[in-house]
This record gives structure tokens, sequence and C-alpha cells, in this order.
């Protein structure tokens, strides 16, 4: 895989200096274009042998286009900011948003390589992480980002000249770090795990470009060349590339039963029996919340349901039972121009709690299978390929220790017929009803078999649904505080 890099590419200067005018001029062109176009972003991954120009070649390509629309991450070590939260954290927080390029440094491949060379996971686990990345790569290219792959090349031989080279050099014998001394010991380790994961995870939507290093006149001309007719096919197709999916849209039950009938919806409890639970269970979650046992926690709750379905009155009789300092509620409403720049998962996961702490969602990463799908605000492929998009969200929360716990407040018709009437007739209340809140009973059914195959395709052991009859308000804010706690519980047993 590595042959053709170390073969003793080259391009002399004269060359060199000939081509490079007007790659500059066509890169800076291109990138202006991209500005103007705001149509996806670019994201370029820096890989490869230490010594190989990988920080040189980005920093030539900041000379050569506009670095004010550049922006350079490394994630060498993690902060206590990012230890304290799941590993994927770190990078969707750095995404260039549309129009402009992102550079990862110690990207996620960087990461998995140094792990399995250093013994820290063997190679079904590093299968494991390939796996994860192509999937992340795959979901940021189906929401419209170009990716490129470099990974930077030296033979052995080239490298240990590099080394012997700028060892006794005392003008340049700084540019060699512990990584490079340490590499020159683990060589044959890595390439061999750096094949096995170029291998697996160069894809059409995302492919390997691996460049020989030991010439930089060859490498900088290859990559800029690489990038710019990448970056020109890109802008001058219109249209948005769309995979079409393989699987028809789901369809109402032929018996005409949808889940959300099953539920017994008479379920009640009696004001002072509600007082009392109430308080039981609030006690119980603030115990749960100061547990030291926390600290290997975060806890996350979902709330969707039915208009009018009391989800905020549920939500202040959670907080009601916490210090202020312990939780965050975010409201999910239409998304901002900021967060339309980025892929659809992005504007959640800058919100995911440190351990110790718990964040509520009223309305949540769900609104792309339920409102997007029922009102038509996305295509078909989108919401159908995003259950899988989401199963694989929560299993990367739940793994790094997350309590993520979820939940759909039903109410029937008639009832919410009942609380629009008394929100209107109610001042303080008013502004709770709106004219789309009475156009959306016109698609009660379409919502219905929304939220069916939304549980069906969601709902699993490690990130389930929890289906709250919630016609009596007293009845679901007890069950609602019960079910935290028995999760919270139930991570703490295991």
């Amino acid at each position: 895989m590595f042959e053709s890099a170390e073969i003793g590419h080259q391009i002399d200067k004269d060359s060199y200096e000939a081509a490079v005018p007007a790659l500059r001029e066509a890169l800076l062109e291109a990138q202006y274009e991209l500005r103007q176009q705001a149509r996806f972003p670019v994201l370029v991954l820096i890989c490869g042998i230490e010594g190989a120009g990988k920080g040189e070649t980005v920093k030539l390509l900041n000379e050569w286009m506009d670095p004010r629309l550049i922006e350079v991450s490394t994630f060498d070590q993690q902060t206590d900011e990012e230890l304290a939260r799941p590993p994927a954290w770190r990078y969707w927080r750095q995404l260039p948003p549309k129009g402009r390029i992102g550079v990862f440094f110690g990207n996620w491949y960087s990461q998995m390589l140094q792990a399995r060379v250093h013994g820290r996971i063997d190679d079904a686990r590093l299968d494991q992480a390939i796996d994860g990345a192509e999937r992340l790569e795959r979901m940021l290219s189906d929401e419209g980002a170009l990716i490129f792959k470099f990974w930077f090349h030296l033979s052995r031989k080239r490298m240990k000249e590099r080394l012997a080279l700028l060892k006794d050099d005392p003008l340049h014998s700084w540019r060699l770090s512990p990584l490079d001394w340490q590499q020159s010991k683990t060589y044959d380790k890595f390439v061999r795990h750096g094949e096995r994961v170029l291998r697996r995870s160069s894809r059409d939507f995302a492919p390997w470009y691996v460049i020989e290093g030991a010439d930089a006149n060859y490498r900088s001309l290859s990559v800029g060349r690489i990038l710019l007719d990448g970056l020109q096919a890109a802008l001058g197709h219109r249209g948005r590339v769309t995979h079409r999916p393989h699987a028809a849209p789901l369809v109402s039950s032929v018996d005409n039963r949808a889940l959300l009938d099953s539920l017994d919806m008479s379920q009640a409890l009696a004001k002072p029996d509600y007082q009392r639970l109430l308080i039981a269970e609030q006690a119980r979650l603030a115990r749960l919340m100061r547990d030291k046992r926390m600290r290997r926690h975060a806890l996350i709750a979902v709330f969707e349901g039915n208009d009018a379905a009391g989800k905020g009155g549920a939500i202040r009789r959670v907080a009601a039972a916490l210090d202020p300092r312990q939780y965050r509620i975010v409201p999910i409403a239409a998304p901002t121009e900021e967060e339309r720049a980025q892929p659809y998962l992005w504007r959640f996961w800058r919100h995911i709690p440190p351990r110790g702490k718990f964040t509520v969602f009223d309305r949540s990463w769900y609104g792309r299978v339920l409102v997007e799908r029922v009102e038509r605000l996305c295509s078909e492929a989108d919401w159908l390929r995003a259950y899988g998009e989401i199963n694989d969200f929560e299993e990367e929360l739940t793994r790094a220790g997350v309590v993520l716990v979820k939940f759909w407040l039903a109410i029937d018709q008639q009832t919410q017929v009942e609380r629009f009437k008394e929100r209107e007739a109610t001042p303080f209340k008013r502004f709770k009803i709106t004219e789309e809140d009475w156009r959306n009973r016109d698609k009660w059914e379409a919502y219905s078999d929304a939220v069916g195959d939304m549980v069906d395709r969601t709902s699993s052991e490690i990130a389930p649904w929890t289906l709250v009859e919630a016609n009596d308000k007293r009845f679901a804010r007890v069950k609602i505080l019960r079910t935290l706690n028995e999760a919270l519980e139930k991570a703490f047993r295991g």
C-alpha cells in the first residue's frame, strides 16, 4: 500500500516554482467560491509518519490560501473538559461550518493507531474503532461534507536519514520531538497497523491519499493539486448527491393499530398520593445526583411528546429536586443559521454534559424522524438514514458512561383539545398555544405512525424509550421521576 510512496518522488526547483503561481491562484479562487456558495464544509485529516512534512505542508497551504477561512485543530493530549465527555465530543465541536475548511491533526485515526502500536487495544478493538470512524465519515459525507484524508509517508531508510541529519545540527535539532524518536523505534508496527487502517477505511466518500514526504516540492504540489481537483469538482456539482434509500418508508400498520393505541390512558393518581410520591421520588433523585458514583456518569433526559402533553410541567418537577448548578435545560427549536451550517447532530453534541452533570433536552435529535419527516422539511433519504445515525450517536454516549433516558409523553386527542382550550382561556398560558398547534392536529395519524417507527427503530437495551401515559399529569410526573431514578440506580450497580 505504501510502495509508491517509497520510490523517491521529487520535483526540481525550477518546475516547482513554475507551477506554484497558477496553483495558488486556482486554490484561492476555489476557496472563495467555497465561501460564496457555502453549500458544504471541507474536512482535511492529516496522518502519517513523523517528519514526513505534515506540519510544513499545512503551513504552506495557509500561505497559499486565505488562512482566515481555514481552522487548524490538533487533538494530542485530551483536556480535562474533553476527558469528562464521550471521546467524539472533542471532534464534533471543532467541525468546520459550511463554506470553510477544517484541518485535523491528531484526529481519530492518529488516536487509534497510537493506541494499537502501544498495545492499549488489540486488532479487534482497532477494527471497531475503524468501523466507528467510517460511520462518522459516511454521516458527514451524507450531510454534504467534502473529506480529504492524507497519509504522509517516509520509508524507514528516509526516516533514519532525517534523524541522523537533524540530531547533530544545532540550528535544526529543535525540529525533532520525542514522538520522532519514539516512532523510530516503532516504525514497523506503525506502518503495519497504518496499512490496516487505510485498507479498511478508504471509501469513495472519504478516500485516502498517500503522499511521499521526502521531497518538499513534490509533496506540496501533490497535496495542493489533490485539494484543488476535489474542490473544483464539488463546487461544479450544483446538485446534492444523495443515495437512493434502499427501503421504502414505513407506513401505517395493515390492521390500523398504532403503538400509542396500546397505552392505558386511564391511569391516574389522586392528589394526596401524588404529593406523597412526588416528594419521595424528588428526594430519591437528589440523593442519587449527589452520590459519589455519579462522578463516573452523566445523565441525559430526552423529552418528546404530543403538543400539550405536559413536557414543561414534568421538566419543572424534575428540576425542582436539584441544585440549579447540577443541571441544564436545552430547549430545541428550529435550527439557527450557525446550526444549519453544520451536520445535523452537531447542535446536540455541543450540549453533551460532563460527568456528574445532568442535561434535559426539551425536544431533541428525534425531530428529524418526527416533525421533519411529517412536515417534509428533509428528504426521505435523510430521515431514513437518521435512525442509524441516532443509534450510533446514542451508543457512543452510553459507552462513555452517559445514562440516557428517553420519554415520549402521550395524550389522546380529546385531552389535547381540552388543554388547548384551557390555554386559550388562561392569560398566562396563552403564549403556549399557536395556530400551528391547531394545524398539527390534522396530522395526528401521521405523527402517530412516525412515533411508532421511531420507537421500533431506536428503542434498544442501551437507550430504551419510556412511553408515558400523560392524560393525567400527576401520574406522568411521578412515572418520569421514578424512571430517571431507576436508570441511575441501574447504572450505579453496573
